[in-house]
Order: C-alpha cells, then structure tokens, then sequence
C-alpha cells in the first residue's frame, strides 16, 4: 500500500480518520478526508499505544495495526485459515487462553497452529464441540472465567523457563542476525552492523544465521518468518533510526519477558535507553527478539551487540531478569 502522511486527502485519509476516532484518537479540527496536523498527532498517539515507530505516517504496518485493533472477542468467528486471522480479538483469546493454561504460544494476535490446538484443548476440557473455532459461545466461556483469566498465562513460564535455561556459555547458540532494509541507505549501514555481530559469536562457537543477503530487502514480516523456520535461540535485528534504543516485544496485552532482559543487557553495553514495540520482527518471532535502533549502525555496533550477548549467556540465571 502506499504511505499516507500529512497533506494527503481522500477517501483513504476519511477511513483513517474514521477507524483512529473509533479507536479513541480523534483527529481534532482536521478536515474529513485532508491528513493534517490533528490527524498526524492522532496517528502518533495510537502507534505510540501500540508499540510502533512513531512517525506519523500511515504505512502497512500502521494500517494493518489500525484494522486489527477493530475488532473485539466475540466480534467474528475465528479459527485457522490461510492467509491466517490477525486482530485484536485473536491476542485476546490468545491471552485468556494462555491464562488458563491453554498454550496458545506468543499472544501476537495471529491466529495460527499454536492457537488452535489451545483453542481445541480448552473446548474438549470444557465438554464444547470440538470444532476449532471461536464465536459466541467460547467468548461466552472464557467471560465466565475471567478472574482466572486475570493472570500471568503460559506464555510468561514460557519465557522465564527460556531465561533460566539458557546455556551458561554462547556457544551453539542459533543466532538470527538481521538486518533492516527499508531503503538503500539502512540497508547499507544495518548490514555492516549484521556483519560485526556475525563475526563476533561465530569465533566464539556460536551459530549466526543472516536473515538476508547483501543485495536483497525481503519485507520484515518475510524476514520473521525466517527467523521462525530456521529454529533461531534469539533473534537481534539492527535498524536505522535517529532515536535511538534497545527493544523489546510489548503489547497492550502481553510483553517478553525474556526479550525485556535481553534488551536490557545489550542497551547497557551500547549505552542506550530501552523500549517496548510491536512490530513483526518481535510481534511474529517464535524465540526472544530485541531491536537495537541507532542512527548511523556500524560494524562497532554489532561487536558491543555480541558483547553483551555473550556476557548475557555467562551471567548466573537469577542475576538475568
């Protein structure tokens, strides 16, 4: 899709109005249909919401976000489909079900293998037809269960067992190394960054994996799945940004736990703040993930990266957290 920024107008413009207005972020004395400095500020607030680079500006990732954010449970039917279900109302079945000891794996708000089978588990514990799919009558279960549902689900045990299991040495460790690709110039600059961290922990045993070559640019979401299908330990992915930072998965329902410690090791290395996100290099990775954001990404960028991932491997499992 193409990118809506202020001074654009049109019909396009009048349905993100419409949808951001829905969603609690009015777009002020804007005209209907012109993308000015009101709707600008809305779309700020809502991708600051939902853990999005800040920009402004409506891309597909912004706009996917904006569609998925309007639904809620019980809404729709849900169930696994091909191009799988994405929304606010998977994440939260995925939330509940997690809550209740259903696995539902990451609460990323795709509907996928993991969701169903939990979705399965929970039907058949609670004598439901066994049908895979989530409409009224599931919503209607889990709102009877809600103080159960209350509470940290498998997803967290998920993670911390990820923290207190971690080899004390980097060692073997599949590492997916990747490099943002936007345009030319990140491209550029991430993979010299991607390059020193590679050479880093491959002399010191472990096993880099590049999410792309050099004189490729898959999309992000394309990268992630990569990242999936390869099996990797953790997942670090450079970015060209002018503010800089170290981030993590967080959503408005769910956070990684494990990824907000592994930030926390790599920010303090590079000296930088650290941060919550949702977009699909954290959101839709299976293994912990962190975005190290800086403006002008650099071989030395990806050495103190691996500095910090071997000494985050070496460090007693309590002191991680």
């Amino acid at each position: 899709m193409r990118l809506f920024h202020r001074g654009d107008r049109g019909e396009p413009v009048r349905d993100i109005q419409d949808r951001l207005a829905a969603l609690g972020h009015p777009t002020g004395d804007d005209e209907v249909g012109l993308f000015g400095d009101a709707t600008e500020a809305a779309v700020r607030s809502f991708q600051r919401k939902k853990g999005l680079p800040v920009d402004g500006i409506v891309g597909p990732d912004t706009w996917r976000s904006l569609v998925d954010a309007g639904f809620s449970l019980g809404d729709r039917l849900l169930y696994r489909r091909i191009p799988m279900m994405r929304g606010d109302d998977v994440a939260e079945l995925q939330r509940r079900l997690n809550a209740l000891g259903f696995d539902a794996g990451k609460v990323d708000g795709i509907f996928g293998d993991d969701t169903l089978r939990a979705l399965l588990d929970f039907q058949h514990n609670r004598r439901m037809p066994e049908d895979g799919i989530a409409g009224p009558a599931v919503a209607s279960e889990l709102a009877l269960m809600r103080r159960a549902t209350d509470k940290p689900g498998r997803e967290v045990v998920r993670e911390r067992e990820w923290i207190d299991t971690l080899p004390p040495t980097i060692v073997g460790s599949r590492i997916y190394v990747d490099a943002a690709c936007s345009d030319e110039e990140e491209s550029s600059s991430t993979w010299r960054a991607a390059l020193g961290l590679v050479r880093f922990v491959a002399e010191r045993g472990a096993y880099p994996l590049l999410s792309r070559s050099i004189d490729t640019r898959p999309t992000e979401r394309l990268r992630a799945r990569r990242a999936n299908r390869l099996d990797a330990s953790l997942v670090v992915s450079f970015v060209k940004e002018p503010e800089p930072g170290v981030y993590s998965f967080a959503s408005e329902r769910s956070a990684s736990e494990a990824g907000r410690s592994l930030a926390g090791a790599v920010a303090a290395e590079l000296s930088l703040p650290v941060g919550g996100r949702a977009t699909p290099i954290l959101k839709e990775t299976r293994s912990p993930a962190i975005v190290v954001a800086v403006p002008e990404p650099d071989g030395t960028t990806g050495i103190l990266t691996g500095r910090a991932l071997v000494r985050f491997h070496e460090t007693p499992p309590d002191q991680r957290r």
